[in-house]
């Protein structure tokens, strides 16, 4: 197996140096760790960016808040987080727009032997938190525990945040009780023998949403999107071609294999089906409700520091796109 930046070296250095200066130029930054890597890579194996007159960059961060901080200052125009951050951002004035990308939650992964049966568990342990104090999956569970078990988690719980990779070794060497990961490496932890405790669809049952929610999606600022439409439309058709590709076409799973860093044929199985599994089916006005009823309850766990002060989830977080089933 190649490792891992050097394969994305291979995808991705070829696609840079034969750009189409005539094309409209996107740059969007990604982790190196994120599947949203597997999706970019398929619009420029298949071709996608020719056939929509696309130029894009992809520039690989070295953690989320590496992200954000170019989406601020100029140097990316597009990154992947969370629609909690944007809410947030919203309310001290910034302008940046959400557009779903991904169902897909993180999963609380135990040692099978274990005596971590749920959240209430968790107190007194040493946890591993994939991302930063406000990544959306802790402030799910953080949510969970607090309406499930009167339990603050934030107080709770000795906190361990970092990489997904550094913390699935630390789990592994036994330095982490439990561990929330994202939901590739937690499968990849499920298949060395690990117990899921929960899974994000799990914790939005619990919180009383039935629903899968898009918690992951396309971010951008209004007023680049407002002059660079072209640009937009042109990510957004190629995007979701290479998504729909990744599940149905086997010659182009092949493709971007070294991507998910798994050599187990079993495994880059399960990969695939998962990822497929999070594919957005629908947006629209209802699941719009249940995001602002996430938003509230999620208020009440973390309050400003995590939402932000408005009451309501800011609608206008939203850019104009609806998706059907």
């Amino acid at each position: 197996m190649l490792p891992r930046f050097f394969a994305l070296w291979l995808v991705f250095m070829p696609w840079m140096a034969n750009a189409d200066s005539g094309a409209h130029h996107l740059t969007i930054g990604v982790l190196a760790f994120g599947t949203v890597n597997w999706e970019l890579a398929a619009i420029h194996n298949e071709g996608l960016d020719r056939k929509y007159g696309l130029d894009l960059e992809v520039k690989t961060l070295a953690s989320p808040e590496a992200g954000k901080i170019g989406l601020r200052a100029g140097s990316v125009d597009v990154i992947a987080t969370d629609w909690i951050w944007v809410a947030q951002q919203q309310q001290t004035g910034a302008d940046y727009r959400f557009i779903p990308y991904s169902t897909h939650a993180g999963a609380l992964m135990a040692p099978a032997g274990s005596p971590i049966k749920g959240v209430a568990d968790l107190a007194g342990k040493r946890l591993g938190i994939a991302g930063g104090a406000l990544d959306k999956n802790w402030a799910m569970l953080r949510a969970l525990a607090q309406k499930d078990a009167k339990l603050d988690l934030n107080q709770a719980v000795d906190k361990v945040f970092g990489a997904p990779p550094l913390l699935n070794q630390q789990l592994r060497d036994g330095k982490l009780d439990a561990l929330l990961d994202l939901w590739h490496y937690a499968a990849k932890l499920e298949a060395q023998g690990y117990r899921r405790v929960l899974d994000g669809r799990e914790a939005l049952q619990g919180l009383g949403i039935s629903e899968p929610l898009p918690n992951l999606g396309y971010v951008f600022k209004q007023s680049w999107a407002g002059s660079h439409a072209p640009a937009l439309d042109a990510f957004l058709k190629a995007a979701g071609e290479a998504r729909n590709l990744l599940c149905e076409s086997d010659s182009a799973w092949q493709k971007i294999l070294p991507l998910t860093d798994e050599p187990d044929v079993k495994l880059q199985g399960v990969l695939r089906r998962e990822y497929c599994a999070g594919k957005v089916k629908s947006w629209g006005e209802a699941e719009k409700r249940d995001v602002a009823k996430l938003y509230a309850l999620l208020r009440q766990t973390g309050g400003a520091e995590l939402i932000g002060k408005a009451e309501k989830l800011p609608a206008e977080i939203f850019w104009p796109y609806e998706l059907k089933p």
